[in-house]
């Protein structure tokens, strides 16, 4: 598959001749995403790292159901020890495909490695017997020492909602909350500094804690499922990607507090100045 070539890259220099056209994926994906993969591989074969990673996040802003895209872009952040940051992206390609479960053992892989055997465990039981990776899973816990169960609990999507029908229950500080084009909920905590997201089928996930996070207050999104974060107490707004990546957007806004998306257009109301800014998004 595609999606493999940066995993086969790292074991085998031989490679390196890969066509450009058998890389770039299905017809349908933009032409500017397939140009930013392709150049992600290249970056990649160069040991351009950093380059790499940019190229395929730009990808997947792009392309927001780029699954090779997100595949490489968190191989390479494995490779490269930035085990969070991979996790949060393999997640990206479960949210899109719950029966990827290659990407399923990565992720319990990398869990294993952050010390999270809980969530080793629960990511291993995913995994049906049917699986080829069904095996390896098992061989990663049995080397933990992780008990898990021996068969997968049957599916039942509705099961985790059903239980709170009306109302998500223990979430610290709870302030601002929008949700994407996928039906997910993102849910800002004040004091916790989090984003948490909640999946259509009640499934709850720590989206972002990340150091520039100061007090979110608001949340709004846009068409292609970016998160805009109206930072409180560090008076910024925060742009977060559809992978997690958090960048500030605007600097110096003095006590943001309201947040609202028109098309392409972000408005800010500053209780600081008693004002609402006006902002173009770029995509």
């Amino acid at each position: 598959m595609l999606k493999k070539i940066i995993l086969i890259l790292i074991f085998s220099a031989g490679l390196a001749g890969i066509p450009q056209e058998q890389i770039a994926c299905a017809a349908e994906i933009p032409l500017d995403a397939k140009l930013e993969y392709n150049q992600g591989v290249d970056y990649y074969k160069l040991g351009l790292y950093d380059k790499a990673i940019q190229s395929f996040r730009e990808a997947v802003s792009i392309y927001p159901d780029y699954i090779d895209a997100y595949y490489n872009l968190a191989t390479i952040l494995d490779y490269t020890n930035q085990y969070s940051e991979a996790l949060s992206v393999f997640k990206q390609i479960l949210l899109r495909n719950p029966n990827d479960y290659e990407s399923v053992f990565k992720a319990a892989q990398i869990c294993a490695k952050l010390g999270d055997y809980n969530n080793v465990k629960a990511y291993v039981n995913i995994i049906p017997a049917t699986s080829e990776y069904y095996k390896p899973a098992r061989a990663l816990v049995e080397k933990l020492s992780i008990k898990t169960n021996t068969q997968t609990p049957a599916a039942n999507p509705k099961s985790n909602i059903a239980k709170t029908v009306g109302i998500y229950e223990n979430i610290v500080s709870p302030t601002g909350i929008t949700s994407d084009f996928r039906g997910n909920i993102y849910i800002a905590t004040f004091t916790d500094n989090t984003i948490l997201k909640i999946t259509p089928e009640g499934d709850r996930i720590v989206f972002v804690k990340n150091p520039k996070l100061s007090g979110p207050i608001s949340l709004a999104s846009d068409s292609v499922g970016n998160i805009y974060v109206a930072n409180y107490n560090a008076n910024n707004v925060l742009k977060i990607t559809t992978d997690g990546n958090v960048s500030i957007l605007l600097d110096n806004i003095s006590k943001p507090y309201g947040l609202h998306v028109n098309n392409n257009l972000l408005f800010i109301s500053s209780q600081g100045s008693n004002s609402v800014i006006r902002h173009k998004i770029v995509r």
